[in-house]
């Protein structure tokens, strides 16, 4: 059997009955949960180097821990000289153990890592209960060795909730170790 991670454990044990007092749910299963974390890497050198793609590809892998899928190009855009089904990013989607091995690994050693780094915002959210934040550089990520970087790649990390509302979801976020803003 998997050794279940703390974050994981906290949240059934802890969060649930918060939750369920907070926004008075009268059944477990109305409680929000994270569903999957979707971690995205665009790529646009990908056009001109095709190693790029390789780098990065590598980069996420190290980062998640699951092998990334090639996300390809839906339309041809002739200025950037980018044709229909080039491949010009990579995306993990995270689910279960690993989704909160990451999240622990991103909330308590990644983004304290960031240079004046003082909590994450709250536009973030987008009105159904997910919250979306952009990384500039991977080198936060401790699996990223600086010697062996080619070149910054920022990544985006959406966390995808099953709540109804923003205020839900930025409690459970909250709960869970989300570093937010504080309002002043």
């Amino acid at each position: 059997m998997a050794i279940e991670s703390a974050l994981k454990e906290r949240y059934q044990q802890e969060i649930v009955p918060a939750l369920m007092e907070r926004f008075h749910y009268k059944n477990p299963m109305e409680v929000p949960k994270l569903a999957k974390i979707v971690v995205n890497m665009g790529v646009g050198d990908a056009v001109g180097n095709s190693k790029a793609l390789d780098a990065a590809v590598d980069d996420l892998t190290r980062i998640t821990g699951q092998k990334p899928m090639v996300t390809r190009a839906k339309k041809s855009i002739a200025s950037f000289k980018i044709r229909t089904g080039m491949p010009i990013g990579a995306k993990v989607t995270l689910r279960g153990q690993r989704m909160y091995d990451f999240l622990e690994k991103l909330f308590y050693i990644a983004l304290p890592r960031v240079r004046d780094f003082r909590g994450l915002s709250t536009r973030g959210f987008d009105g159904r209960g997910s919250y979306t934040l952009g990384i500039r550089e991977q080198l936060i990520f401790p699996e990223i060795e600086y010697d062996k970087v080619d070149k910054l790649r920022g990544m985006d990390i959406t966390l995808v909730t099953t709540a109804n509302t923003d205020e839900e979801a930025q409690v459970l976020l909250t709960m869970l170790g989300m570093p937010l803003q504080q309002h002043r």
